[in-house]
């Protein structure tokens, strides 16, 4: 038993997006090729139904087809005696052109636009006026905790067992990370002013 095998809706489609090629080229290979008004009728919507499935927008792939006579134009004018198969050309530029309009969304689609940065509260702006830019910069390499210890203690100004209070932590604990802390502080600021 042979099956018959039906050809599926894209292959018709393909078909009929391309009959209008072949049955413009007639039969003879020695005719002139026609020239780039006739080629435009002829062409033109079979053309904008291939961009139109490459690309799912219709507006986008008459842009295409448009884009490509008007490049055709300029090339070669309307007299197309320099193009071999106009046919296969204008095939070819669709594609390309729906190929590159497809990475131009892709990549548009992919951008992600950078993030705000916040805004500094009007306390962290006079801190920063006040402060020394290199104490600052030497803060950040400092742990979260060795960081709430030393603010604490030297900007606050509260004492070991205030502070012990407040992070819920040992009031020795506190004492070794305020010199662990100052240590850092103490390297990074001799490497920033040497």
């Amino acid at each position: 038993m042979i099956l018959a095998i039906r050809p599926s809706w894209l292959q018709l489609l393909l078909r009929s997006v391309t009959s209008g090629a072949h049955a413009s080229r007639g039969g003879s290979s020695r005719e002139a090729p026609p020239a780039i008004n006739e080629l435009y009728h002829v062409r033109r919507l079979g053309l904008v139904r291939l961009a139109v499935l490459m690309v799912d927008d219709l507006p986008t792939a008459e842009d295409i087809v448009q884009d490509v006579f008007a490049a055709l134009y300029r090339r070669h004018g309307a007299d197309l005696r320099g193009v071999t198969d106009p046919h296969a050309y204008l095939t070819t530029a669709v594609m390309n052109a729906c190929r590159s309009a497809l990475r131009r969304r892709r990549t548009a689609r992919a951008y992600l636009p950078p993030k705000p940065l916040p805004a500094l509260a009007a306390e962290d702006e006079a801190l920063r006026t006040e402060a020394d830019p290199e104490v600052l910069a030497a803060l950040t390499r400092l742990t979260v905790r060795q960081r709430q210890v030393v603010v604490l203690r030297y900007y606050a100004e509260l004492s070991e067992e205030e502070i012990a209070d407040a992070l819920r932590v040992s009031r020795g604990t506190v004492k070794s990370t305020a010199s662990r802390a100052l240590t850092i502080l103490r390297d990074a600021l001799s490497e920033a002013r040497p």
